[in-house]
């Protein structure tokens, strides 16, 4: 049943209240999808707890993988494997092995200049989870790329904590060897769920983030998984997907007056 809307902004941004079935009022919503970000959250998701979210291609603008062969010269045959993982072609653990493999010799000098000129945030990610976490929810960065760059970043946009995985330096260089258990699908999943159960909360309660196939798994898991300008893959597993605008939409859609967003 339809009940009251409104608009937040004027021409720009509205709100409708509805009881029952989300899956039900989706539907009717699909015309509407081709010009505007449409997202059909449960109550109790407008009052997350807990935020989990991927950081390549969905907190930051770049993937950083591919960035690092730039600098190694090896982009076009990386980016190539990347494109392919991220659409779920390839084995995520065996894909990542084989590029970070091209890596080898690398100075990791090159990672500071990269995070310094490169890595630039999504548009309103930094606003996105510095508000959620001023409003008591705790927000996780897992990546499927780097510490060396995810710890930087989570850093920067506000996050608690971070899980990713980490490349072996040895006097200065990138072996192209990882360190450690791989953050994969499903390991992304699992952190989820121990981040979940640490805090005492339920799914409905945990908002998930990402952008292609390795973050179905973590999408699935958590009560309101948003797919952001994503891969069709994420984009049939997720509950809502932003593909025209930017994070500040879920921040409308979780009803957060713009007066309350934190910079």
């Amino acid at each position: 049943m339809v009940g009251q809307s409104q608009w937040i902004e004027p021409g720009l941004v509205g709100a409708l209240h509805f009881t029952g079935d989300a899956a039900a009022a989706n539907a009717p919503l699909d015309s509407l999808r081709t010009a505007a970000d449409v997202l059909v959250l449960d109550e109790a998701a407008r009052s997350p707890r807990l935020l989990m979210s991927d950081m390549d291609s969905t907190m930051i603008a770049n993937e950083c993988i591919d960035e690092l062969a730039d600098y190694a010269g090896v982009k076009p045959q990386v980016a190539e494997i990347t494109e392919r993982a991220m659409q779920g072609e390839l084995d995520f653990e065996a894909a990542l092995r084989e590029r970070v493999a091209l890596l080898k010799g690398l100075s990791e000098h090159v990672i500071g200049d990269c995070l310094g000129h490169r890595i630039q945030p999504m548009p309103g990610a930094r606003t996105l989870v510095r508000t959620l976490r001023s409003r008591g929810c705790d927000c996780v960065l897992v990546s499927g790329g780097f510490h060396s760059f995810a710890d930087v970043i989570g850093a920067e946009l506000g996050f608690h904590a971070v899980f990713a995985n980490r490349l072996v330096i040895d006097h200065g260089h990138l072996t192209g060897e990882l360190e450690g258990a791989i953050v994969d699908a499903a390991r992304k999943a699992a952190i989820l769920m121990e981040q979940a159960v640490g805090h005492g909360l339920e799914a409905a309660q945990v908002i998930a983030l990402g952008d292609g196939a390795n973050d179905i798994p973590m999408l699935k898991a958590a009560g309101t998984g948003i797919a952001y300008h994503a891969k069709p893959a994420a984009i049939a597993a997720a509950d809502g997907h932003i593909a025209h605008g930017d994070w500040t939409a879920l921040l409308h859609a979780l009803g957060i007056p713009r007066g309350d967003w934190s910079d």
